[in-house]
């Protein structure tokens, strides 16, 4: 299961991010997203868990904790939204 983390600290790195879920069971993977500009984070990330159960107990008890002063929000990530599809020419400015 992919597991999107938001409101994480700009200190957070990946091993930080995978070490929050390995309390729960496998990670497969754990990313924090960067930013190609600055090369800081962007304040958000994911986590893929194999096992379905460990993945809903992980979300459920990590939403809403305490990292790094803030209090991150934890759920199931939606699938990427494909952006050649978005429509631009029906707004006007």
């Amino acid at each position: 299961m992919n597991i999107y983390v938001s409101n994480l600290g700009f200190n957070i790195k990946d091993e930080d991010l995978g070490g929050l879920f390995k309390e729960y069971g496998e990670v497969s993977s754990a990313k924090v997203i960067i930013d190609k500009l600055s090369s800081q984070s962007r304040g958000f990330g994911f986590v893929e868990m194999p096992d379905e159960n460990s993945a809903q107990k992980a979300i459920k008890e990590l939403n809403g904790i305490m990292v790094d002063g803030r209090p991150i929000k934890v759920s199931e990530a939606r699938p990427k939204e494909n952006r050649s599809n978005r429509d631009f020419t029906s707004k006007r400015y």
